[in-house]
């Protein structure tokens, strides 16, 4: 929502009449008593939704909630009171989820399994991946009997039509982070292909089962049962699937130099239960450029880390070539040992030799960058170790040496910009955070990205000012030779008024038993810089994230909630008469 949006009236709008009335309205479902209606009846149980609402009328389930007089009304296409409106909706999505669920699932698994990472090389709108899920989208839409359109395969649009001229935008994305696949494997040892569905007990491992593939399977499907039933809407909904929220953000940007803005944009691509603030998006990417190694014992040849910007990694690993290999193996892990007992030991640390290389590797926890306190950064750790190994370990100094030293002496292991005096917080938002995240290397240059995620405070100009003096100021004090590219964008931040973002927030906060406020993230999304844009779903606060890890995984049952929910939720907003 933008900022001047002036408070409207509360008001509902019953699905059989649109008849708008003034008290506010809460479903009378609670959520044990969803369980209970969605425990009774299975797939086969109801062809279609009146035939469900008589089923659940004539159950016993229906009566502790007392839904009789709402079912009645609605199948004799009498007014219902408010809350009996809400009651509907609330039904509405609990038959998504029971008639639909088990579809969704699949679905979920055939998007899953089309591997939507940027390939290097290959423009986002011309891999042939992206060809194939635009193709898959196409014909579920036109399944559904929904109207599609691929907008020059940047974004592929998904249009459910109402009677009015107002348009509400949905956002999911299709593109995905890319896999180090060996590191897909689980305690117990099973491993995992990250591009297929694997259920595990209650979740369901694969790329994309969070972030954000179950978004546009969910959306879809409440668009399919709204189209069927036939249920009249005040508005339009059009989803809109990214192709590039996790690269260069721009298939979004073009689509809109081609077409209306929506009205209203939701993200299903952040967190519960309505998150109307996101940190600004930043990154400080080093350069280092390569040069021939200076002085005596192992060079450091290669070392790895996130595989984009956004990514923290599970693991980091460092080659070491030796003419003296089993030694220098024995030396790194005694010292690599030691340095993980006086920082935290919350790592592991282990040596392999390979011919005349060595490999170092540290083992973390891997997280979305957006959220480095869920995790256990080994990028930081390796490079502040290499940086401590003169005088225990013999090494020659070259471009990764320098940027270790960049690292450990700027950034360390603080991931909220302490080491470089930059860190400051916002009571809502929380605070700045500065992950060491990607490494890369080409002919030319070694690459050392920090991903920042900036709360409102202080301005993008100010900080990028404050960190380019700072890392200057190191660079001739040290006569390390770097070259820094910086970008940040400002935080959202939006005044939650309207009707629509309040039936967001008792939709969600009802069904989920979670406390009625707004909340706050660090992850940006495709709402940015959107009018009233905020984000719905489809993560748990309380819950870590697994997008942009390893083993990332959705449960069963969050996902069928995130189906119950979503449909609710555009039963409800498409019948508002004012938002």
């Amino acid at each position: 929502m933008d900022f001047s949006l002036k408070h409207l009236a509360v008001t509902t709008l019953i699905l059989s009449s649109l008849a708008s009335i003034t008290p506010p309205a809460f479903a009378n479902i609670s959520a044990q008593q969803s369980a209970a209606i969605v425990k009774t009846f299975t797939e086969t149980s109801a062809t279609d939704f009146r035939q469900f609402l008589a089923s659940v009328a004539k159950s016993d389930v229906a009566k502790p909630a007392n839904l009789g007089p709402a079912i009645s009304a609605f199948l004799d296409n009498k007014p219902l009171s408010a809350e009996q409106q809400d009651e509907i909706h609330r039904l509405l999505g609990l038959y998504a989820r029971v008639k639909y669920g088990s579809a969704a699932t699949e679905t979920l698994k055939e998007l899953v399994a089309i591997p939507t990472f940027r390939k290097d090389g290959v423009a986002q709108h011309e891999n042939p991946e992206f060809l194939k899920i635009a193709d898959k989208i196409k014909d579920l839409a036109q399944s559904f009997k929904l109207n599609f359109r691929n907008i020059d395969n940047r974004v592929y649009e998904i249009s459910l039509e109402g009677s009015g001229d107002e348009v509400v935008g949905i956002h999911a994305h299709a593109d995905v982070v890319p896999v180090t696949p060996e590191n897909w494997v689980l305690k117990d040892g099973t491993r995992l292909d990250p591009f297929k569905v694997t259920l595990v007990g209650d979740r369901m491992y694969g790329r994309g089962t969070e972030d954000d593939k179950n978004g546009i399977v969910v959306a879809l499907y409440a668009m399919k049962i709204i189209k069927e039933e036939k249920l009249p809407l005040a508005r339009n909904f059009k989803l809109l699937v990214d192709t590039t929220e996790e690269t260069t953000g721009d298939a979004i940007p073009y689509y809109f130099e081609h077409n209306p803005t929506p009205n209203y944009n939701l993200a299903l691509d952040g967190g519960y239960p309505v998150v109307i603030a996101e940190k600004g998006y930043g990154t400080v990417m080093a350069n280092f450029a390569r040069r021939n190694a200076q002085g005596k014992g192992a060079e450091i040849t290669a070392l790895t880390g996130g595989l984009a910007t956004n990514q923290i990694p599970s693991t980091s690993v460092a080659t070491f070539a030796s003419d003296k290999p089993t030694e220098l193996a024995a030396n790194l892990l005694k010292a690599g040992t030691d340095y993980a007992k006086r920082n935290g030991g919350n790592f592991e640390v282990a040596t392999n030799v390979v011919g005349k290389d060595v490999q170092l590797t540290f083992t973390g926890v891997s997280a979305h960058s957006s959220e480095p306190e869920s995790g256990v950064n080994p990028v930081a750790r390796m490079l502040d170790f290499i940086n401590g190994l003169d005088g225990k370990v013999a090494l020659k100094h070259n471009h990764i040496t320098d940027a270790a030293r960049y690292a450990a002496d700027n950034w360390g292991l603080d991931y909220l910009g302490k080491k470089l005096g930059i860190g400051f917080s916002d009571a809502f938002m929380g605070p700045l955070t500065a992950s060491l995240t990607y490494v890369g290397m080409d002919d030319k240059a070694f690459k050392l990205a920090v991903n920042l995620r900036v709360p409102v405070g202080k301005s993008t100009e100010t900080l990028k000012t404050e960190i380019a003096d700072k890392l200057a100021t190191w660079s001739k004090k040290s006569h390390v030779a770097v070259a820094f590219d910086y970008s940040i964008d400002e935080p959202m931040y939006r005044n939650p008024e309207g009707e629509w973002v309040k039936a967001l927030l008792a939709v969600a906060s009802e069904n989920l038993g979670m406390e009625h406020k707004y909340g706050t993230s660090a992850g940006a999304t495709s709402v940015h810089e959107l009018p009233n844009g905020v984000q719905f779903g489809l993560a748990m606060p309380d819950v870590k994230y697994t997008g942009h890890n390893d083993n990332e995984f959705k449960t069963v049952e969050q996902f069928l909630l995130d189906l119950q929910i979503v449909t609710e939720m555009m039963g409800r907003i498409g019948q508002l008469p004012k938002l």
